[in-house]
């Protein structure tokens, strides 16, 4: 069973600390959200667990089955089972989806799918996503709106299957039927209990979706308060403003 061990982790961004000692534990079968205000360093645990060269681990450390993910590169750290998908996905021009998509499968897994099986994977993860068929031709996340972009990172997570998914507002951009959609891939994703989600969002709505085992507040680059999913209900009706300036737990 996928364990992301995460214990007293310190990270700078040009020489300034955002995170100030982070504690977490995300197991397989289990799916974390992390709540919080803007600028509570949520992103910035995703990008540091990610190996992102911007963000400088000074302390603490991130383990994935008992593995050294600090000591690992950005590609290691995805073929260990490492995902992240992120807040503003990229453009790469020049590169069909599929083409990405099949390249990403080989690297993480070390070898290629066959051809005529990888292709019905992605023929039947679009379907479920309400993709058109014809993005598998397009450049990647060129010219796609935010709910397409979305989709497309759902759509590399069903088909990497990662031991550990991390969602960086996901939610961001999406209107509610795209809302649904997303949230749906994500639910199937995690449904076999074999893999863990951290999901990092600003707002409830998601979790109306995706429903938590965890909760977890962000303020000033720590967790403050954690509880089950009762605790989103509690932000919902109450914000972040009692948490700021907050100790960390």
């Amino acid at each position: 069973m996928a364990t992301l061990e995460i214990r007293d982790l310190h990270v700078t961004v040009a020489d300034k600390e955002i995170l100030k000692g982070v504690n977490l534990t995300v197991r397989a079968g289990e799916t974390h959200a992390i709540m919080g205000p803007n600028g509570s360093g949520k992103s910035t645990l995703a990008y540091a667990v990610a190996g992102h060269p911007k963000y400088t681990v000074t302390s603490g450390s991130i383990t994935l089955d008992g593995e050294d993910v600090l000591e690992m590169t950005v590609d290691e750290r995805a073929r260990a089972g490492l995902f992240l998908a992120m807040q503003y996905p990229v453009e790469v021009p020049g590169v069909s989806v599929a083409n990405f998509l099949r390249t990403a499968v080989t690297a993480a897994k070390g070898e290629a799918p066959k051809l005529r099986i990888f292709s019905k994977d992605l023929k039947e993860s679009m379907a479920q996503l309400q993709m058109d068929p014809s993005f598998a031709q397009r450049n990647v996340n060129e010219g796609f709106s935010g709910g397409e972009k979305k989709r497309h990172e759902i759509l590399q997570l069903e088909l990497l299957k990662p031991k550990i998914a991390v969602l960086d507002e996901t939610d961001s951009g999406l209107d509610v039927d795209a809302l649904k959609v997303v949230s749906e891939g994500v639910n199937r994703f995690s449904a076999a209990g074999e893999t863990g989600v951290l999901l990092i969002t600003h707002y409830t709505r998601i979790l109306r979706y995706v429903k938590p085992d965890f909760v977890h507040v962000f303020a000033d680059g720590r967790i403050v308060e954690a509880g089950g999913p009762e605790l989103a209900d509690k932000l919902e009706a109450e914000g972040y403003e009692k948490y700021v300036g907050k100790a960390g737990v």
